[in-house]
């Protein structure tokens, strides 16, 4: 068994998926034991934004933090482990993501890309006595990709199928997407970043609400009317101007770039005008990515299928089907995973890829992402 780890950009907590595998890659059969999301405390989370995606942070922090966080994680698991009756030295290995501190993608050629996430494997492989992968998405790096979006290796080893032409849609921090063709062909595929998914809604609302984290069902944007001038300022952003695949961040979409596009062309708003508009702005920047990245989209009979925080705004959700009318769209437990695991289940796939892939070679490639073993090892003693 394989426990995987997920803590994304919305610092909600961390996610926790126990694994049993058979098979790799398109053979992977995958059954989801267990599966629980356990929350930071606000003093994690302030730590966390401290050194989160600024220029100029308080080193010593980041490093203490680094080490905490591993810690953290290592006590969520023994924790996790007790309550669902596993022993330790069941578990093969944990494939452990860490926390996003910086993600770099440099595209002018001059500097190479970077991203780096906090959580020491050693420490984690230490305090649980299990095996443990951490920092793959450096690997990916380092074979010429972005080191995001990952999801492409789950998603196509785990529900492509033949004769459907699908679309996996994860709407976290930031929205990303595969695409698997009816062919099944993995050069076919394509992934992308998308733009914000859930990270100016969530820092709006945190910034305006006071006592609110995140917009629940909407009912906040609901009550706001679409600022139209405010959206199609936001959709004319740098990123959305750049060629596919590509990644980004709340390094760049953040509440500092939203507040100097409403004050450079002087908009006035109300904040739940805002909201409708930011909920508007995820909707259509995904859907814009599809329509410009996918081949024929619009002639294509093709399933949505929507994971990560998003999927549970049932505004963001309508304005998705309404805008792609073409597309049936739907939440991914129906394929069997609940949404909130899938991501830490694709960290346990990643690392059993890792295990089992005896066939890796640099050239090999899914879509426009580099197809190579990921994670570094941390052993125990």
């Amino acid at each position: 068994m394989i426990l995987g780890l997920m803590s994304g950009t919305s610092l909600d907590g961390l996610d926790l998926a126990l694994c049993r595998f058979s098979g790799y890659g398109l053979h992977t059969q995958v059954e989801v034991v267990h599966h629980q999301t356990l929350a930071y405390s606000e003093e994690i989370k302030n730590s966390i934004r401290e050194v989160f995606a600024k220029d100029q942070i308080h080193f010593p922090s980041l490093s203490t933090l680094h080490a905490q966080i591993g810690r953290l994680h290592a006590q969520y698991i023994l924790q996790s482990l007790s309550t669902w009756g596993i022993n330790p030295q069941d578990v093969d290995a944990i494939a452990s993501h860490g926390q996003t501190v910086m993600h770099r993608p440099m595209r002018t050629g001059q500097l190479p890309d970077s991203t780096l996430q906090i959580g020491d494997g050693d420490h984690i492989a230490h305090l649980t006595g299990i095996i443990t992968l951490s920092d793959f998405r450096q690997k990916h790096v380092a074979g010429s990709g972005e080191g995001a979006p990952l999801a492409v290796y789950g998603d196509y080893f785990l529900f492509s199928k033949k004769g459907e032409h699908r679309i996996l849609l994860n709407i976290g921090g930031i929205g990303n997407f595969t695409y698997l063709s009816a062919s099944q062909d993995p050069k076919d595929i394509l992934v992308t970043d998308t733009g914000p998914g859930n990270t100016l809604l969530d820092a709006y609302v945190r910034q305006h609400f006071p006592g609110f984290h995140y917009d629940k069902d909407a009912r906040l944007a609901r009550q706001g009317i679409l600022h139209i001038p405010l959206l199609d300022s936001l959709l004319n952003l740098a990123f959305f101007q750049e060629s596919f695949p590509k990644s980004t961040g709340p390094e760049y979409f953040n509440i500092d770039l939203l507040n100097q596009v409403i004050q450079e062309n002087g908009y006035s708003l109300t904040p739940v005008d805002t909201l409708r508009t930011l909920t508007e702005f995820t909707a259509q920047s995904i859907s814009n990515a599809m329509q410009s990245y996918i081949p024929g989209i619009e002639d294509k009979s093709c399933q949505l299928i929507v994971s990560g925080g998003g999927s549970k705004n049932p505004l963001l959700m309508e304005r998705l089907a309404k805008i792609n009318p073409q597309m049936k769209v739907t939440e991914s437990d129906h394929l069997s995973i609940a949404s909130e695991a899938k991501e830490a289940v694709l960290f346990a796939l990643l690392a059993n890829e890792t295990f089992m892939d005896d066939q890796v070679a640099s050239h090999r490639r899914l879509g426009d992402s580099p197809w190579l073993s990921l994670g570094k090892i941390s052993l125990p003693n």
